[in-house]
């Protein structure tokens, strides 16, 4: 995911505010899932759980991210497209609801971390990664079609 955000921004990175902020924000979230994942760069080496406050910043920061995308920035890249054309804005209106699919496994992840009053909860935290990591990366791969359209036609 990183290397792919690596080549998302050499691609699109400097050429729009709205392009920037959200690669910003993308790459925050992946560097603080990687910590808590102990992906590398980031491997614990006494195999030990994150720190459940760390998992539960994680979670407002995962929250920080979908909200951002749903309310602010998908609102922009549609009303973006609607401006140059009809082929634009059915690929925005298209990808839209594919991406709010892999919301609710956002969600659940952070209903279930944020919730929990047991720190037990933390022995489901890599199975619980694996799901959400995958939800991401598929979410990131159809922001990037709205990011190249974006950036095709407005920048």
């Amino acid at each position: 995911m990183l290397r792919n955000l690596e080549k998302a921004e050499q691609k699109w990175g400097g050429s729009n505010t709205l392009i920037d902020q959200w690669l910003n924000n993308r790459r925050n979230l992946l560097i603080n899932y990687c910590q808590i994942a102990g992906i590398p760069p980031y491997e614990v080496t006494d195999k030990s759980l994150p720190a459940f406050a760390s998992v539960k910043q994680f979670c407002d920061q995962l929250m920080d991210y979908v909200s951002e995308g749903h309310f602010e920035i998908y609102d922009q890249v549609v009303t973006a497209c609607e401006k140059n054309g009809s082929s634009s804005q059915e690929l925005a209106q298209q990808l839209v609801p594919q991406i709010s699919e892999t919301t609710d496994t956002a969600l659940d992840f952070n209903d279930k971390y944020t919730e929990a009053e047991d720190e037990q909860v933390l022995f489901h935290l890599d199975k619980d990664l694996s799901s959400l990591g995958h939800a991401m990366e598929t979410r990131f791969e159809l922001e990037d079609k709205l990011l190249e359209v974006l950036h095709a036609k407005h920048s």
